[in-house]
């Protein structure tokens, strides 16, 4: 019998305290501890999801987030791989690392927030608040990436900008990789959710100053749950 299948049989010790988190801290804690060593092929989906009890969606996305870490390969027809016991420093996003999206995202989301409460429109505050109100009411960690990609995406529409705009939209597939693994610490969300109604309200005030400097604090807290929970340092060369 695999080693894997072994580790795959038992049910985890650790008490759930969200789907996507508890998938997440069990794979990385078996990875980093050596139970599931390097050259290890992961349990499949259908095994993860009887054994944490949750959906496959919910597996692919913890899966995801492992490999942005840098603890494991994915290979076309063959399965998931544990390739390192260690987090990376350069977490990848699909095309970009942790690093670059950290020093890029201040650049463009940040002014882009100041000229969005300069030009918003009723109608622009009215969506705004619609996709903050479905974000408080979500319990899909995935659909909740998806709304806190269109809420990033909407900001720099707003902005009447079509330079912030279209940065947005080349990165959003990495912005929903790095939404997916940030969100994951228990109570991340909802902080999310305080830090975007900041955001939304600087907006509205119409104010360059407020707006500014709400996304700011978000990208700020952004760099610190990576830190923490990806074991990465923005401070890398």
């Amino acid at each position: 019998m695999n080693l894997s299948d072994s580790w795959a049989g038992r049910r985890p010790s650790t008490a759930r305290v969200s789907a996507a988190e508890a998938v997440m801290a069990d794979l990385r804690n078996a990875i980093t501890s050596g139970e599931l060593a390097i050259g290890d092929r992961l349990p499949s989906e259908t095994s993860l999801a009887a054994r944490h009890g949750v959906s496959r969606s919910v597996i692919r996305e913890a899966l995801r987030s492992c490999h942005a870490l840098g603890l494991t390969e994915t290979k076309s027809g063959l399965g998931t791989f544990v390739v390192s016991n260690s987090i990376t420093r350069q977490t990848d996003f699909g095309n970009y690392a942790a690093r670059e999206l950290v020093e890029a995202r201040p650049h463009v989301e940040i002014p882009a927030a100041g000229w969005a409460a300069k030009r918003h429109s009723d109608e622009d505050v009215a969506e705004l608040r619609g996709l903050l109100d479905q974000m408080r009411k979500e319990n899909d960690p995935l659909a909740w990436v998806s709304l806190d990609v269109q809420l990033h995406g909407l900001i720099a529409r707003i902005s009447g900008n079509r330079v912030f705009e279209s940065v947005i939209v080349d990165i959003r597939e990495t912005l929903t990789r790095q939404s997916g693994m940030v969100s994951l610490p228990d109570g991340r969300r909802e902080k999310a959710n305080d830090e975007h109604a900041r955001i939304v309200a600087g907006i509205e005030s119409g104010s360059y100053d407020e707006a500014a400097q709400a996304m700011a604090g978000h990208l700020d807290a952004i760099r610190e749950a990576l830190e923490t929970f990806g074991g990465w340092s923005g401070s890398g060369g």
